[in-house]
């Protein structure tokens, strides 16, 4: 079977192709997946092409394994809960962070991404609203999935440099903190909000367009799709 036809819950023993080896020493990409034959492709798929990786099956399993070995991505997969996966992004964010009793195990600004089996356009805004940091439907191409994944590596790297806060009369933005506050009083922002403020604080003299927020901010090509960058 060609590499362009095998989906993200397809074994990579069907293919073959030339990686970099795995390192031991890397932080880990977490998959979060029920399903434990889809959540064993992707780990398979992953580790061919470098990325060592790791399988939790249920929130609570992900969560301790999160805390034993930090990861440096999430591939949000479907759990048993309906809301589960929702519940679990919300929880990564930090949206019940006044509900927990203990620290949380997950690093900051953790890039995620959701792989969904429903991708309406409700469905994918939710994501988006919760925390993701990308969205891709389970039938689409694994390798479709691989650059999803190296883009989002290469952000996280390039988002751990030094960056000059932000200045707009009373408001500051802090990229690097991911920090925001008004006339010296801190805001509390969920992720998107956060995103979209420092996009508009990037030109703040500019009229932007709603097709241009959503491209930027939330990553669409057009309705209905979801672009890689």
């Amino acid at each position: 079977m060609s590499s362009e036809s095998v989906t993200v819950c397809q074994p990579v023993t069907s293919w073959t192709e030339t990686t970099p080896g795995t390192s031991a020493g890397r932080q880990p990409i977490l998959v979060v997946e029920a399903d434990a034959d889809c959540g064993r492709a992707l780990v398979e798929q992953l580790a061919a092409d470098g990325h060592p990786a790791e399988l939790a099956r249920t929130a609570g399993h992900a969560e301790r394994t999160a805390g034993v070995r930090p990861p440096r991505l999430l591939l949000l997969g479907e759990l048993d809960s309906p809301r589960g996966t929702l519940d679990l992004l919300e929880t990564i964010r930090g949206h019940q962070a006044s509900q927990r009793q203990t620290a949380s195990p997950w690093p900051q600004d953790l890039p995620v991404i959701v792989l969904s089996s429903r991708t309406t356009e409700p469905d994918m805004l939710r994501a988006f609203e919760a925390g993701a940091d990308d969205f891709l439907g389970r039938t689409a191409r694994y390798l479709e999935l691989r650059a999803r994944v190296r883009a989002l590596l290469r952000r996280a790297a390039g988002s751990n440099q030094e960056v000059e806060p932000l200045q707009i009369g009373p408001l500051t933005i802090d990229p690097a903190a991911h920090a925001v506050s008004l006339a010296g009083k801190r805001l509390e922002l969920r992720r998107l909000e956060y995103e979209l403020l420092l996009h508009l604080a990037g030109d703040p003299q500019r009229v932007f367009h709603k097709h241009e927020l959503l491209k930027a901010v939330w990553g669409y090509r057009s309705i209905g799709h979801h672009t890689d960058a």
